[in-house]
């Protein structure tokens, strides 16, 4: 439900899950805009929220329309449950052709009413597209919010999946959105962000940084995982050390494809060399 002391922008209602945890911070947010109301990542396959979600569009007249910035299942786990009830389009990003070395199961074979990309439009939404964290991750601008998934969170950083480029993506992704003109980040987990412009630079300097440490460690001569995670993610917390080994994962991939990364290094689900 909305916090007294974080407002939401004007038309926004936000309605959260009760799947707390490590990566989802205080829940998934799902939030609903327009009347009838377009639905932007309907959550998890939980129930009560989903329940408490059609509460809600129907009093702003309905549902209209259910938008996912990506497939996860926390994100689009109920999808199935409010297209049943209601028959409101679905759209989201195409199924993406190449495959990440993470992928939840379950994430693939949605079926769509609208594939969105790049600047596409689907209700009061235009289609923005930001791989990084997921390959078919997209941000949904409507006039100056950007609900933008896991692309960005309210407060802490996100785990990009290796594959396909997906870490040098991602810094693009976020350096196009910093060239927006945006007035609050409506995110899928955590509070909203009032000051857009300096959240996506702390993200960018944030990767660049755990890049330079990386670096760092790897020339010290740290060749394998757990001693690059120890020296780079020293912050990280136990809970989410598995998480920050697929970042890590990225890291090396995109010091791979640039001819930075030194002969040795262990690498996720291959021997290191």
């Amino acid at each position: 439900m909305n916090s007294r002391e974080e407002p939401l922008p004007a038309g926004v209602e936000r309605i959260r899950a009760g799947n707390a945890g490590p990566l989802t911070l205080t829940g998934t947010n799902t939030y609903l805009v327009g009347e009838p109301a377009f639905v932007v990542d309907p959550g998890p396959a939980d129930g009560p929220h989903l329940e408490r979600v059609w509460a809600a569009a129907e009093r702003r007249g309905g549902l209209a329309g259910i938008a996912l910035t990506h497939r996860h299942s926390d994100h689009a786990g109920g999808v199935a449950v409010l297209r049943e009830r209601s028959a409101a389009p679905v759209a989201a990003a195409p199924e993406p052709s190449a495959t990440a070395i993470f992928e939840e199961p379950g994430t693939r074979g949605l079926s769509l009413d609208a594939a969105l990309r790049d600047g596409d439009r689907f209700g009061p939404f235009e289609a923005i597209e930001t791989p990084g964290h997921s390959l078919d991750s997209i941000s949904l601008l409507a006039g100056g919010v950007l609900f933008c998934g896991d692309t960005v969170l309210g407060e802490g950083s996100v785990f990009v999946a290796p594959g396909a480029g997906a870490l040098a993506r991602y810094l693009d992704s976020l350096r196009r959105l910093e060239s927006l003109e945006l007035t609050a980040l409506c995110p899928g987990h955590g509070p909203v962000v009032p000051d857009p412009q300096a959240k996506l630079r702390e993200y960018i300097e944030h990767r660049l940084d755990r890049e330079r440490r990386l670096l760092a460690a790897l020339e010290r001569g740290r060749r394998r995982t757990q001693e690059l995670l120890d020296e780079v993610w020293d912050d990280v917390p136990p809970a989410l050390r598995p998480a920050a080994s697929l970042t890590l994962e990225a890291h090396l991939e995109k010091l791979d494809e640039e001819g930075r990364l030194p002969p040795g290094v262990e690498r996720l689900g291959r021997a290191g060399g």
